[in-house]
């Protein structure tokens, strides 16, 4: 199929992007990597009247450290993280997480803030942010707002950004033991279930609607008490080939697992 038409503007500053979008409101949709985007325009899922093209916008690329957490721009690459020494040495979740994102082609090509905004179930990062307690800093032709990773993600798709704003970074704390773990019928394909782990923060994907924080589960201090507070965490959607009961004893293994190696490396 053919994606339906569309104006094209390419801002060169994030000023003039931010005006696009407050003119054209809702009928904008802005283009980042295009990863997820552009299959959606190709299958009509997806019609917008502008696509504002902010690849390359100044200022957006940049992994850099503050002193207390290492700040990702927006427009950061899945295969710039996975190759940052900063990301390795100070976010080691996100590091995990960067080999299991679909294939390296499309690592070289999406971006971290397109995969928080599209805020997809199955997606590794939002559960990574929402472990580290990261913070989202949103800008729009009115200011800046930061926004942490916890209140963000509020549905199906649905995140607390407005129209007319753009995500332009997400700032990790620095240091701290993390574990990324995944369970798929092949590599690259979306998860069965999965799970970021940072601490005693325990996130599942793909287990609902929005990354899952194991409240009951993170609270306890043995992991047979864990996997039992599991079940009051969890209520998984069935898919194609698992059902919801399939999925929660996977999400108990990969629970079992994490707090294994967690507990061996303090």
């Amino acid at each position: 199929m053919k994606a339906p038409s569309f104006a094209y503007a390419k801002p060169r500053t994030l000023a003039e992007a931010l005006e696009l979008l407050a003119r054209h409101g809702e009928g904008a949709r802005i283009l980042a990597g295009g990863q997820s985007l552009i299959p959606t325009l190709n299958m009509r899922l997806s019609s917008p009247e502008i696509l504002v093209d902010i690849t390359g916008l100044p200022g957006l690329s940049k992994i850099e450290s503050t002193g207390k957490t290492v700040k990702v721009g927006a427009l950061v690459t899945h295969a710039q993280i996975q190759k940052s020494a900063e990301i390795a040495k100070h976010v080691p979740l996100l590091a995990q997480a960067v080999p299991h994102i679909a294939h390296a082609a499309i690592r070289n090509r999406g971006t971290l803030g397109g995969s928080l905004a599209l805020a997809d179930p199955a997606a590794e990062y939002p559960a990574c942010a929402v472990a580290l307690d990261a913070v989202f800093t949103i800008a729009s032709s009115r200011g800046e707002r930061k926004v942490k990773a916890t209140e963000f993600f509020k549905g199906l798709f649905e995140t607390d950004l407005k129209a007319g704003e753009i995500l332009t970074a997400a700032e990790f704390p620095m240091g701290g033991k993390s574990v990324f773990l995944e369970l798929t019928r092949r590599h690259g394909d979306y998860a069965i279930i999965g799970l970021a782990a940072h601490e005693s923060r325990f996130v599942f994907f793909n287990a609902g609607p929005i990354p899952v924080l194991a409240r009951n589960a993170s609270k306890e201090k043995s992991i047979e008490k864990a996997k039992e507070a599991l079940k009051r965490d969890l209520n998984p959607p069935a898919d194609l080939y698992n059902t919801s009961a399939t999925k929660l004893h996977l999400a108990g293994v990969l629970l079992e697992r994490a707090w294994n190696t967690l507990s061996t490396s303090r």
